[in-house]
């Protein structure tokens, strides 16, 4: 049997599928995979985006086939891989992207902000991830790769409830990747350093190697061409660094986050009114 991890997916093998595909990385490789000639369903909340996506795109090779959803439905996300599948032909590549940064402040935690992340970047992933694997399951290969996030290699700043999903993800593609060897099916994790997205337009510290969205893309899009990897992680030599840092002993650990964050020179937090601790609370 061949081995699954040097299968790179084609156009010529079927459909690619990309969720979180409204904008940012999502959008830029659903562009980038059109222009390659593939026919790329995107999935995202917002069906005017997908619309907005795909008329942008009418004039590639490819076509954007617009699948609107919420990942954290599940049976909307059984329900897009089937008609994927009917209308369109099996799914060979599927990039798993939806996801949600809500930032967590320790000092005083919110517990939907937690909640939603959960849902969103760990849940939502599997919703759409059981369907599609039974589909590749029956084709016999495919190639799914899981957008995960450096913020999964160890505790951040304000990172309490996304690094928590992020180190989940990772965790779960290595687990999974035991038994999809065994199928035929090639598992990646994706692992990006800090993008300039909306969503980290207010992180409260220095963000080293900060990628612009297109570069972002054009990483993830030539690691999944690259045969035998598992991990695909960028900017290298800044995620390699974070990587090294889990070797290290927890009192270094802390001491050197601590500082370049700034975190270490944060004083005691103010104290807030009882109603804004209650309401936080509900």
């Amino acid at each position: 049997m061949p081995n699954p991890s040097d299968f790179v997916a084609t156009p010529d093998d079927g459909v690619a599928w990309i969720t979180g595909a409204s904008s940012g990385i999502g959008a830029a490789l659903a562009r980038k995979l059109a222009g390659e000639g593939w026919r790329v369903a995107v999935t995202a909340r917002s069906a005017d985006d997908l619309r907005a996506l795909a008329e942008e795109c009418a004039g590639l090779p490819g076509k954007i086939l617009v699948h609107p959803g919420d990942t954290t439905d599940e049976a909307r996300m059984a329900q897009i891989v089937a008609d994927i599948e009917a209308d369109a032909g099996a799914i060979a590549l599927a990039v798993l992207n939806a996801g949600v940064y809500l930032p967590v402040d320790g000092t005083a935690p919110d517990l939907r902000a937690f909640q939603k992340s959960f849902d969103v970047n760990l849940g939502g992933t599997v919703n759409c991830l059981v369907p599609l694997l039974e589909a590749m399951r029956g084709h016999g290969r495919g190639q799914v790769a899981l957008v995960a996030s450096v913020a999964g290699y160890g505790g951040l700043p304000t990172s309490a409830a996304y690094g928590a999903t992020k180190a989940g993800l990772i965790n779960l593609a290595e687990a999974l990747k035991f038994d999809l060897d065994r199928i035929g099916v090639r598992i990646q994790i994706v692992s990006p350093g800090f993008v300039d997205t909306p969503a980290t337009k207010d992180n409260p510290f220095p963000m080293p190697h900060l990628m612009q969205v297109e570069d972002a893309a054009s990483r993830l899009h030539d690691g999944l061409k690259r045969r035998g990897n598992f991990e695909i992680t960028f900017p290298r030599r800044f995620t390699w660094q974070l990587k090294a840092l889990q070797f290290l002993p927890y009192r270094w650990y802390f001491a050197l986050l601590g500082r370049s964050t700034g975190w270490s020179k944060k004083g005691p937090p103010e104290a807030r009114p009882r109603d804004t601790v209650a309401e936080a609370a509900q």
